[in-house]
């Protein structure tokens, strides 16, 4: 296993063992079943539906071979390269420089950019860009990352029902009554732990598809000049999407909001890091 797939598997664990940490204060034994019971069904939802989902958010539409010739002959290099099957091409109407890849796997995968990234990239860029997405789909990435939101979302849930139980009474283990302000204080900071390895997660898998993308066609500067691009355009060309699926993106379309959270919480590696790794040909080793 890779150092970063091996990252993932510690990361999705620690998520998992949230939700059941969670539904054993709720609920003893029984609650920790409800709680990774509930986990199992945000995931089965959130990974059936993303590929709709993602799609409707960024406000895509399908395009053929016909209209953009080019774009269908680079995916279709790069996805038989690859091993995977053509996923469906769409172009979003957003002016901001971006692409996505989304689906809950490889035969089920759609790669969307935006009129701006076709605007400002070249096709040797967007070739990077689009490596980098196939990567995505080839690792199923997409797949990984709804089972991070899907057990977020749980965490989130069984947090608010643990709220409940301490003003209310109830919980603990077994049936034992459980300190208010120990419910309350899980309550608060589970949530918080939970968005903090989410995206580390994140972070994690745009490294490896950085990775992947560059190895797929021999050279990281494409990618590494593009990132560049998206990342200043950016900040100045704001993108009306919900955070939820800012993640999907290969740089993180809410850059330019005035509201900028820790470290921690970005859900994009620093593009800086991204194209020094990129131009140092870590991806080469």
């Amino acid at each position: 296993m890779s150092k970063n797939g091996l990252k993932t598997a510690v990361l999705l664990g620690g998520l998992g063992g949230l939700v059941i940490l969670l539904g054993g204060l709720l609920g003893g034994r029984s609650g920790a079943t409800i709680g990774l019971g509930l986990g199992f069904a945000f995931v089965g939802w959130s990974y059936w539906n993303s590929d709709k989902s993602a799609i409707r958010a960024a406000r895509a539409v399908p395009v053929s071979e016909a209209e953009m010739p080019e774009y269908y002959r680079v995916v279709r290099e790069l996805t038989q390269k690859a091993g995977i099957p053509m996923p469906k091409l769409y172009v979003s109407p957003d002016l901001q420089p971006n692409a996505f890849a989304t689906g809950r796997n490889p035969e089920h995968a759609a790669v969307a950019v935006t009129q701006g990234i076709l605007q400002v990239c070249d096709w040797d860029e967007l070739r990077g860009v689009l490596a980098h997405e196939i990567s995505h789909v080839g690792n199923r990435d997409i797949l990984i990352s709804s089972v991070a939101a899907a057990v977020a979302m749980g965490i989130m849930y069984v947090a608010t029902m643990l709220r409940f139980a301490a003003i209310f009474g109830g919980g603990g283990r077994d049936g034992d009554g459980a300190n208010p302000i120990a419910l309350i204080g899980m309550s608060i900071l589970a949530p918080v732990a939970a968005g903090v390895l989410q995206m580390a997660l994140s972070r994690t898998r745009e490294y490896e598809a950085d990775r992947s993308g560059a190895r797929l066609i021999g050279d990281g500067e494409p990618l590494a000049r593009a990132l560049l691009k998206l990342e200043s355009a950016a900040k100045q060309i704001p993108m009306d999407i919900d955070p939820a699926h800012a993640q999907a993106f290969i740089v993180n379309p809410l850059t330019g909001r005035k509201v900028q959270f820790a470290n921690l919480f970005r859900s994009h590696p620093a593009t800086e890091d991204r194209v020094a790794r990129l131009r140092a040909r870590e991806w080469a080793s």
